[in-house]
């Protein structure tokens, strides 16, 4: 990878990171994907655990896992986004818990060997934005204790939401863009592009598989829509309300809990 790459790649998250909290984490669709993240969190790390955290964004899941007694390490290759979630952080008075680090997911090997965590946490795409996923299991196994657990979430290589929505306006390429193994170009808005690429779980799983074991896969927004749909679920509150039940029930089917718009897996450092 040229040096060019990683600046132009925080370039591009610099420019969302104002519009970021607006546009996604106080949306909708966006609290109702959080919330099923946020109940696997709860079930996961406890008081005093300490977490490393893969592409922050602006802080939210930090200050999350910091209300539970967490300490978390958020990590974000984002300037911007970096200064946005270490405000977060004072503000909510969760200095002493939350720490920030300008760091992209394949520069975890950096981090000095006193760095060890008892988990690691990644939510909503920050791995869709790495192509070698293989760099990012070496950085990570580096860096946690046996039996930790990691948490990772990321945007699925099938999405029915998103093949239904797409063909219904005509756009065979967007409702298909997720198969493509090479990656895809994706717009996040304010001219803002970054090359995207839809990992299955069992890519995930053969790059991490020398340090982690698989444990369980559960879908996030398999009846919850995508957030580009925010508009629709706004008008009809109840409806989102019934698919979050749905949700609930059945993000854990086989088949089912793959196509939805994020898929969550819980590995365990071997």
């Amino acid at each position: 990878m040229c040096a060019a790459q990683p600046q132009y790649f925080s370039a591009t998250f610099d420019a969302l990171a104002a519009r970021y909290d607006e546009t996604f984490t106080s949306s909708a669709v966006g609290r109702a994907q959080r919330n099923a993240v946020w109940k696997e969190l709860t079930n996961t790390f406890r008081a005093g655990q300490r977490i490393l955290e893969i592409g922050c964004g602006t802080g939210v899941d930090a200050n999350f896992l910091a209300k539970q007694g967490v300490g978390v390490l958020a990590c974000d290759p984002s300037a911007k986004m970096i200064d946005l979630a270490s405000r977060r952080a004072a503000q909510n008075g969760f200095k002493e818990l939350i720490h920030t680090r300008v760091l992209r997911a394949e520069e975890l090997s950096a981090l000095s060997s006193i760095h060890r965590f008892d988990g690691a946490f990644s939510n909503f795409g920050a791995l869709n934005c790495v192509a070698d996923l293989r760099t990012v299991a070496q950085g990570l196994g580096e860096r946690l204790n046996p039996g930790a657990t990691a948490l990772l979430c990321w945007m699925g290589p099938c999405c029915l939401w998103e093949i239904a929505w797409y063909l219904g306006q005509g756009n065979k390429k967007k409702a298909f863009r997720r198969f493509n193994r090479k990656g895809a170009i994706a717009n996040l808005g304010d001219n803002a592009f970054v090359e995207v690429h839809y990992h299955s779980v069992w890519s995930l799983v053969r790059a991490f598989g020398p340090e982690f074991r698989l444990i369980s896969v559960r879908g996030v927004g398999v009846a919850v829509p995508p957030s580009y749909m925010e508009t629709q679920a706004q008008r009809h509150p109840h409806l989102l309300a019934l698919c979050e039940r749905v949700d609930s029930l059945c993000a854990r089917w086989p088949g089912i809990r793959l196509i939805g718009d994020h898929v969550l897996v819980r590995l365990q450092r071997v």
